[in-house]
């Protein structure tokens, strides 16, 4: 199918954004890369009589450190964030995580700004944003406001969001240095959304866990930060009845739905079979 009839606008900065949003309220729609909007006006579960194309908002592009944060502007394709040296660096896992989003194509026009802001369960920033504990910078007609990635997703396709507002950059708070991080997908093929997926970033001191966080993808109705399970692994050697105790903790807040993917009870279990992959290479790889 093809979309419905809509008026294009390609605004020039983030004021102009914000404007039209707020001028045509529910009626308006951003476009970042486009890959989860445009499938949707061409099925007709969205129809916008407004597009507002970002692609020419030259200030929400671009990857800077910030003190003991990264910004990243929302604009910024995967492209760019599997290419930047400081990503390499700083923030690793980003980079990993990209290079499982979709195919090269896609990742040449796919932003991370509207891969977290769309609230598609399916999507893999969200839950790596919220092991990161990022929080998003979001502008709308009374300033710029921050919003936790972990306050963030209320349920598919909902987030705290308002209509009038936009993603501009996401906060990343650096990793200590020798932090051990791992981004594990299961999925049937390339360019699929997850069975499954474990984002985890560690810390290590004296051969126990300083530091854990633990996040979940396309296994709920939106990201899930797995809080209990890195509580359960932080204090720990990573001994095989502590991991078993975490992996179950985080299977535990899954709420998978049954889809081609596979059945509610395999795509929890294959959670778990993820987050203890993800802890054992996230653990080899503080330990040098």
């Amino acid at each position: 199918m093809i979309p419905g009839e809509f008026t294009y606008h390609r605004p020039s900065s983030v004021a102009e954004a914000v404007a039209l949003l707020a001028s045509h309220g529910d009626e308006a729609r951003p476009l970042a890369g486009g890959h989860s909007l445009i499938p949707m006006m061409k099925l007709r579960m969205a129809a916008p009589e407004h597009l507002i194309d970002l692609s020419g908002v030259a200030d929400l592009k671009g990857i800077k450190e910030d003190g003991a944060a990264i910004v990243i502007g929302a604009m910024t394709t995967q492209h760019d964030l599997i290419a930047s040296d400081l990503l390499s660096q700083k923030l690793p896992i980003i980079r990993e995580t990209s290079l499982l989003i979709a195919d090269p194509q896609i990742r040449y026009v796919g932003t991370l700004g509207g891969n977290v802001a769309n609230g598609d369960p399916g999507n893999d920033m969200p839950a790596l944003m919220q092991c990161l504990n990022a929080v998003y910078l979001a502008a709308g007609p009374n300033g710029e406001r921050e919003i936790p990635a972990r306050d963030f997703y209320e349920a598919a396709y909902f987030t705290a969001l308002a209509p009038e507002e936009l993603v501009v950059a996401i906060r990343i708070p650096v990793p200590p240095a020798g932090h051990g991080y791992a981004y594990e997908k299961l999925k049937r093929k390339v360019g699929d959304y997850a069975t499954a997926a474990a984002a985890v970033v560690l810390t290590m001191s004296g051969g126990k866990v300083e530091s854990c966080s633990i996040a979940l993808t396309n296994v709920g109705d939106t990201p899930l930060h797995a809080a209990e399970a890195g509580e359960i692994l932080t204090g720990s050697t990573l001994d095989a009845d502590t991991v078993n105790r975490a992996v179950a903790a985080a299977k535990a807040i899954t709420q998978p739905a049954a889809d081609g993917r596979g059945p509610a009870e395999y795509r929890t279990k294959m959670a778990g079979v993820m987050v203890r992959r993800a802890v054992a290479r996230a653990a080899e790889r503080a330990e040098g």
